[in-house]
């Protein structure tokens, strides 16, 4: 198999076809069942252990959330009589001057009536002809529109935390993070619940109802134990505001750190325990060309598409989710963004695909830069196209004291790769403290035709004092390739991590990773840019804050490292070592400078194209780079960047513009331009790169929406368009109607000449939830 940017990945190797199947190898045939039967004997259900109630950040004791009675119509007003009994909180800024009061009065009432967690928002103005509604696009940024809501560490395991957001507008925002907050959000994960935003006399209100049911949660002796933030965003001022006194120090995500909420106690849950059943019809038809080698010529085939399929869910307890999928399909799923590889190894690309979206943190073992031992995207995917998928299911959630997620996909025969059963299993609990844990996995790749791929590993990540974490990874594969090396040491086929890092933005910040792979290891289901090395990184930072009334938000300055090290011969692969410097205004424009000293050791050619290849041999060269990036609530942001200097022995200039604009609330406008021209003066050689992206997001209403995306790359000469019409009159209800299109942009430079249009596809499909149970 080919990795995502065309190049062989390391991370999985193509499957031969055919010969008898043999037999797996004897240490995995020994290794594996043990592993597995320890993992299902330790997540037998024991006792668990009493949920800890800390205080607050701010010194704010655990919150007794009152239950209501009474009906809450969510209609954005916050004017039902049962707000009464609900908890009022007040919030302090958290950006730009940390424990200020806010320039606007703002209350947030609290409650939930053992059914739904509500959380009600009334939002003063002075000036309402101010308040801010940048757009009505599901899933917005909260930092691009006014906005309030409220994060949630459901389990209560200072790991996980959920977030929704809704704004004046009623738009519904809903995320996930992992691992305290210290990585991106997953954008992709949507759950039911509703909201709804009010423009009033005094500013604007807005009600938030989750159903206990939509988000799961853990009853020790009787009561249930969460961590919660509150938080409004004033966008004209650039202001966040937290309750409780969060500080900013971990930059956006500080509010969502489960390690950092609040905890409040809930009593008298009694929430329904619906099955959800999501049966989907699609048709469309479209037509691909290739090039017909006997003939010399371009064969157009046609095909037409007609399928049914469903999803389920099930709460097998309150904590523990069951889902299965048959005939899985994703054809409404956004393309993904072109890239230009300008290096020797693998691109990463995100997971988009909201079925494997589910509480995906569980599944996570991540080994620095975008690498892990699984990686979603091996599903049902190959060199980027979908490949078609006949079901499975997957159980995620807590049992007992542990973190739990089973995963098993069955997909078809495509090309030269046969028919696969892919499954995962991960197991975690908390050990020490709680914000340390313990955890193992494994993942298997078994085709029809006798191959397969095997991983076990097992990985710690432990606080050590403060915000000082240490992380331990091991893991071994084994695979169908391996019956003719049985010779090979244990660490021939493993991969073994420490990691030491102190997670922040402000104060000194630092942070130090070793990682051996050997020659063997092949992570079937994960993600790899290098097989074969060893590889050690090290940073150093320290970043502050003027205080109250400075011109200037934060500074930073950070200096890191990094070599590659081949374990065939000792011999250095490639290494870096780089300076960066943060400038932040208090209305959030960020200035970013940085210098980049590399050094890069060909063993073979390495080709940018047919035009421009460098040459085996050794190279030091440095590069400068300066990018700007405009406040987030601006209604036009001018994003931009520029770098250059060496490159191997030539010299490299690349410049990037990321204009954003809000036209209104119903159109926003982005775009992408990134040009590369390298050149290699002493050989004659030239490589130029134009890279294009246009989207536009049109929302007619919350409920409607369309989007156009457009892409250009230089680099294959292709345009590729993407189409999208969206119905979603209530949360598991959608029609999507969907146009993709790719264009050959140089096709009369080719012989023969190409068709203008080398594939096209118009897809509609319609899915319909069923709440079964009530």
């Amino acid at each position: 198999m080919q990795g995502e940017s065309g190049r062989a990945s390391p991370g999985h190797r193509e499957c031969p076809i055919g010969g008898a199947r043999p037999s797996v190898d004897r240490r995995a045939r020994s290794a594996i069942p043990g592993i597995v039967l320890a993992f299902v004997l330790a997540a037998t259900p024991t006792h668990v252990a009493a949920q800890q109630l800390r205080n607050g950040p701010g010194g704010e004791p655990p919150l007794d959330l009152p239950r209501i009675d009474g009906s809450i119509v969510i209609d954005g007003l916050v004017d039902e009589p049962a707000w009464a009994g609900a908890a009022l909180l007040e919030g302090v800024v958290q950006v730009p001057d940390f424990g200020a009061e806010p320039s606007q009065r703002g209350d947030f009432l609290l409650a939930h009536d053992g059914e739904y967690l509500y959380l009600g928002c009334r939002m003063y103005e002075s000036d309402p002809d101010l308040i801010r509604i940048t757009t009505l696009e599901r899933d917005v940024s909260p930092y691009v529109t006014d906005s309030c809501g409220m994060r949630l560490d459901n389990y209560n395991d200072e790991e996980n935390s959920l977030v929704f957001i809704t704004t004046p507008a009623g738009v519904r925002t809903d995320w996930t993070f992992a691992n305290d907050a210290s990585g991106p959000p997953n954008r992709e994960w949507d759950t039911f619940w509703d909201a709804q935003g009010a423009l009033t006399e005094y500013g604007w209100s807005a009600e938030i109802r989750v159903p206990f049911s939509s988000m799961g949660f853990q009853i020790v002796d009787d009561q249930v134990v969460m961590g919660f933030s509150v938080t409004r965003t004033i966008v004209r001022n650039a202001e966040s505001i937290v309750h409780p006194a969060i500080p900013p120090n971990w930059g956006p995500a500080s509010v969502a750190k489960p390690t950092q909420l609040r905890k409040m106690i809930l009593r008298g849950l009694e929430p329904e325990n619906p099955v959800y059943l999501t049966p989907y019809v699609l048709g469309g038809g479209g037509h691909t060309h290739a090039l017909d080698a006997s003939s010399g010529r371009y064969v157009r085939g046609n095909e037409e598409v007609m399928e049914l399929g469903a999803d389920l869910r099930y709460g097998i307890t309150r904590n523990l989710n069951l889902d299965l999928s048959v005939n899985t399909d994703f054809a409404q799923v956004e393309a993904d963004d072109q890239q230009v590889n300008l290096t020797r190894f693998s691109l990463f690309f995100p997971e988009q695909r909201r079925f494997f979206q589910e509480r995906n943190q569980i599944f996570q073992v991540p080994l620095g830069f975008n690498e892990r031992l699984f990686h979603s995207r091996r599903i049902g995917l190959v060199d980027g196209r979908q490949v078609p998928i006949y079901g499975g299911g997957r159980v995620v959630g807590r049992i007992g004291n542990w973190d739990v997620g089973f995963l098993d996909m069955h997909t078809e025969a495509h090309g030269a790769v046969p028919s696969e059963n892919l499954g995962v299993a991960r197991l975690r609990r908390r050990i020490l403290n709680d914000a340390s844990y313990l955890g193992g996995i494994v993942t298997s790749r078994v085709g029809n035709d006798g191959t397969y791929n095997v991983l076990y590993g097992t990985d710690a990540s432990i606080r050590l004092f403060g915000q000082d974490f240490l992380t331990i990874n091991w893991a071994q594969s084994f695979d169908h390739a391996d019956e003719e090396t049985l010779d090979l040491g244990t660490l021939d086929r493993s991969l073994v991590r420490l990691d030491w890092q102190r997670r922040g933005n402000d104060g000194v910040t630092y942070g130090a990773n070793l990682i051996r792979a050997g020659e063997q290891f092949e992570p079937g289901m994960g993600f790899l840019r290098r097989r074969d090395y060893v590889s050690g990184t090290g940073s150093l930072g320290y970043g502050w804050r003027p205080g109250a009334g400075a011109s200037l938000n934060r500074y930073g300055f950070s200096v890191d490292g990094n070599f590659f090290r081949r374990n065939q011969d000792d011999s250095i692969e490639s290494g870096q070592f780089g300076l960066t410097g943060i400038l932040e205004t208090r209305g959030t424009h960020r200035i970013t400078t940085h210098l980049l000293r590399s050094y890069e050791d060909l063993t073979r050619p390495f080709e940018l194209s047919d035009e421009a290849v460098i040459p085996v041999g050794s190279y030091w060269f440095t590069e400068v780079a300066l990018a700007y990036s405009a406040a987030s609530g601006d209604w036009f942001r001018p994003n931009a960047n520029i770098s250059g200097g060496r490159f191997y022995d030539g010299t490299r200039l690349s410049i990037g513009f990321s204009p954003e604009w809000a036209v209104s609330r119903h159109i926003r406008l982005s775009g992408t331009y990134e040009f590369n021209r390298i050149q290699f003066d002493d050989r004659g050689q030239e490589f130029r790169s134009h890279l294009a992206r246009l989207r536009t997001e049109l929302t007619f209403s919350t409920r409607t929406s369309g989007s156009a995306f457009v892409q250009f790359n230089s680099a294959g000469d292709l345009v590729a368009v993407n189409l999208r019409f969206r119905y979603n009159p209530r949360e598991g209800n959608d029609l999507y109607v969907v146009w993709n299109e790719t264009f050959n942009s140089d096709r009369f430079s080719l012989d023969p000449v190409a068709p203008l249009s080398q594939e096209r596809a118009l897809l509609i499909k319609y899915s319909h939830t069923l709440t079964l149970g009530l």
